[in-house]
């Protein structure tokens, strides 16, 4: 069972950057492929970023250039850094990590881009 706690989300003016961190209960968090998603009101939830348990990243085509995902094993964190945000970034964030049979997401932390 791996538990997921995000933090750092809250309310940014359009340009600003916030950082995203999401702690692991866990002492094997290191073989989980980690990922960001975020759902806005009224959309499905969408893939951000994510990071392999190797390092390999892969972003959504409108994060690219903006955000960096990147992961600490030894603190058992991965974070989300978003810079240049846009008030279409304002969604609810989450944090998931992702091995073969199991999947464990977050509660979210909401973040608020005004214009």
């Amino acid at each position: 069972q791996v538990q997921l706690v995000e933090s750092g989300g809250g309310l940014v003016q359009a340009g600003g950057s916030l950082r995203l961190s999401c702690a692991a209960s866990g002492r094997i968090f290191r073989i989980y492929d980690m990922g960001w998603y975020r759902q806005a009101p009224g959309k499905l939830r969408e893939l951000v970023a994510t990071i392999t348990s190797g390092g390999s990243t892969n972003y959504a085509d409108s994060v690219k250039e903006r955000f960096t995902i990147s992961r600490e094993n030894a603190k058992n964190t991965v974070y989300l850094q978003m810079n240049s945000l846009k008030p279409e970034d304002t969604a609810s964030y989450y944090c998931n990590a992702r091995k073969t049979g199991m999947d464990y997401w977050g509660k979210g932390t909401l973040v608020t881009v005004s214009s």
